[in-house]
């Protein structure tokens, strides 16, 4: 039996997910409370989750065809340092679009992201070095 460690859950949760704040009016988040008081939800997050849900769904089909249209990657995409050397060595440069999320390996130098990204679009989140960020920050979409 494997035991997880306290960093273990903590990976992969950074893995699949990404924090964000929001503002509330104190009315809004009121009526939501009350309905987390009221059992219908199991806290804000849960309510606010499943708004989210419920617009995506709303909105699916518009959603479908902009990715589509714009070639985008729908889910997880990496790229580690050998992927970007096999690129480098095919003198051939990426077009990087992404709903969801991009990864860029860490042993992945900034040089060798300009060398092979020509441009990036991540509608989602980027995970990769702040150096390998800041290189890529004009190559942004």
């Amino acid at each position: 039996m494997k035991v997880k460690t306290a960093a273990e859950p903590a990976k992969s949760k950074a893995l699949d997910s990404e924090k964000i704040t929001i503002n509330l009016g104190f009315v809004d988040l009121g009526h939501i409370d009350l309905l987390v008081a009221e059992g219908f939800y199991a806290n804000r997050t849960d309510f606010i989750r499943t708004a989210i849900r419920n617009q995506l769904t709303t909105h699916a089909d518009a959603v479908k065809q902009v990715v589509a249209r714009k070639m985008l990657v729908l889910g997880l995409q990496h790229f580690s340092q050998s992927d970007l050397l096999a690129v480098q060595a095919a003198n051939q440069k990426l077009q990087v679009r992404v709903l969801g999320l991009a990864s860029i390996g860490h042993d992945v130098t900034p040089e060798l992201a300009l060398a092979t990204i020509d441009s990036i679009e991540v509608l989602g989140a980027l995970h990769a070095s702040p150096e390998v960020k800041a290189a890529l920050a004009g190559r942004q979409l």
